[in-house]
């Protein structure tokens, strides 16, 4: 069946939460899709930061597969195998002593929520569970990460929303200081925000941040949901500041494709949730649990994230180029593989200019290109992808 088709099936039965592009894909192989109707295109969305290893990745299918075979689910009420070796490999790469496992972003989001008011509850009493979060920032749609996210237009209709949160300008280390108050328990953030544009913190806003929640008795928790997992050249957004949280949120890119979130914790602040107080039916489930094993041996095996980051400052120095060649380029930002064009116009028309160049790329906060490939690409991807942007830009913005 050709793509119209698809659509005409899917519109007339899914829900229309999403505003998807008439584009009906069907199968995928590295860096590139295919649509239903034979065309393909270099992928730059990576499922919105998630196939980081790209598209059928062979080992993490292998591992998936072979797992298939031998046991798909048994709920956490049973130990099984994947689940604590990848819990092991977490700790092991990171600053955490233990991991809770859910099946995406808005999950663990809620779990971080949970913890972090816990825990103030069991170490000072009630009354102090109100959390710092961002202005622009974006933590899920389900309702507490909802609360979280400093949005406005995510909140219209769902009111009232969760109370608890106070937001401050994101990069800015005094206006978190002086929002804490004695009703305050944690600070939530994203290190580079993404969906709300690819926004780079400076070098002393994170560890301004540790030293505000140790000083005040506060937990630090990092969502990496989309800087997770070698997006930045780095296996997390916060190795680059030379700081750790407290908590840490983990999604998209976990599994590649496969819908997993890990929750990691010091072993203090995880003393908080204990039996009953949190769980998740399909979290850590073996099939994912094998899958996201494979993804961490990737992208932990021999100058992995050398290439990631050599590919970045690649990219860096096209956009730049790009930059000088159309004014309508405001600012390039990012880090790694995740970069941000901020336009002056609105950027949707150069979003289906590329697509029809065969080049899928996002669009953020109406004017904010975003690019997030698969860690994996070659330098001819990259240089197809600049030359794609370069004749959409020349097309829409003349």
């Amino acid at each position: 069946m050709l793509s119209q088709g698809w659509i005409t099936r899917a519109d007339k039965v899914v829900m229309q939460t999403y505003g998807r592009q008439s584009l009906v894909l069907v199968r995928g192989d590295g860096c590139r899709v295919w649509d239903a109707d034979g065309k393909e295109y270099l992928d730059f969305v990576a499922g919105l930061a998630v196939c980081n290893l790209g598209h059928a990745h062979p080992e993490v299918a292998r591992a998936a597969a072979e797992q298939l075979t031998k046991l798909v689910h048994v709920s956490n009420l049973y130990y099984t195998a994947p689940m604590t070796e990848l819990a092991e490999e977490l700790v092991r790469l990171s600053f955490a002593d233990r991991v809770f496992f859910a099946n995406s972003g808005a999950e663990v989001n809620e779990g971080a929520i949970k913890l972090a008011r816990r825990y103030s509850h069991e170490k000072y009493g009630p009354g102090r569970h109100f959390i710092i979060s961002t202005y622009n920032s974006f933590h899920g749609r389900t309702l507490g990460a909802l609360s979280a996210t400093g949005q406005e237009k995510f909140h219209k209709g769902f009111e009232p929303l969760l109370e608890g949160f106070i937001f401050v300008p994101f990069n800015d280390l005094e206006a978190a200081a002086r929002a804490v108050d004695e009703r305050v328990c944690a600070v939530l953030v994203e290190p580079i925000q993404g969906e709300g544009g690819v926004c780079l913190p400076d070098a002393d806003y994170l560890p301004g941040l540790r030293r505000l929640c140790d000083e005040k008795g506060l937990l630090l928790v990092f969502d990496e949901v989309q800087t997770g997992l070698g997006r930045t050249g780095k296996l997390f957004a916060h190795e680059h500041y030379g700081v750790t949280p407290d908590v840490m949120t983990l999604a998209k890119g976990i599994a590649n494709g496969l819908p997993m979130g890990a929750l990691l914790a010091t072993e203090d602040a995880a003393g908080a949730l204990v039996p009953g107080t949190h769980a998740s039916t399909f979290g850590g489930g073996p099939v994912i649990a094998a899958a996201a094993l494979a993804v961490l041996r990737q992208m932990t095996g021999p100058k992995f994230m050398d290439a990631v980051k050599a590919r970045g400052k690649y990219i860096r120095r096209g956009l730049v180029r790009l930059q000088k060649q159309f004014p309508v380029i405001k600012e390039v930002r990012g880090l790694g593989l995740m970069w941000g064009l901020e336009l002056t116009q609105e950027g949707a028309a150069l979003v289906n200019a590329c697509r029809e160049r065969s080049l899928l790329i996002n669009c953020t906060q109406g004017n904010i290109i975003r690019l997030l490939p698969p860690l994996v690409l070659q330098r001819r991807d990259l240089d197809q992808a600049l030359e794609i942007l370069h004749d959409g830009f020349k097309a829409v913005f003349p």
